[in-house]
């Protein structure tokens, strides 16, 4: 459950960075500023969201190559957000397997967006992953 809290932060200060067009670090400092949260929680939603906007442009490649006929740009901000924080996960956290980045995505997806968004970033993140394990990119558990 700190992983999903951890995710559900760095989602927070993506789509706050995302949308208002502000540092990520000023977005991380907002998202936190009234919490008093387990340092744990905190560190890896700073890893996670700071990783994610620093190789925005390499994930976004990603996205769009599975995306068929969306544009990132016209993703709802939280969709693109989700997915951008997922592959991140696949591409640049090797103790985590796919399958939970996929599946703790698509919860997010659930509960900050619609059903239909879920199957949409699960359909996505599947392609991500069939590509990176043919590649070889990281060992699955």
């Amino acid at each position: 459950m700190k992983r999903r809290k951890s995710r559900e932060k760095a989602l927070q200060s993506l789509y706050q960075a995302d949308i208002a067009e502000i540092q990520i670090e000023k977005a991380l400092k907002n998202v936190f500023s009234d919490e008093s949260l387990d340092a744990g929680i905190r560190e890896f939603a700073q890893r996670l969201a700071l990783c994610t906007w620093k190789n925005k442009n390499e994930i976004d490649a990603y996205i769009s190559k599975y995306s068929i006929g969306w544009k990132m740009e016209r993703l709802a901000n939280v969709d693109r957000n989700i997915l951008r924080m997922a592959v991140c996960e696949m591409l640049y956290e090797p103790d985590i397997p796919y399958k939970v980045s996929i599946d703790e995505a698509v919860e997010l997806a659930k509960k900050y967006s619609t059903e239909k968004a879920a199957a949409f970033v699960n359909g996505i993140l599947d392609s991500v992953k069939r590509e990176l394990e043919e590649r070889g990119e990281k060992e699955q558990l």
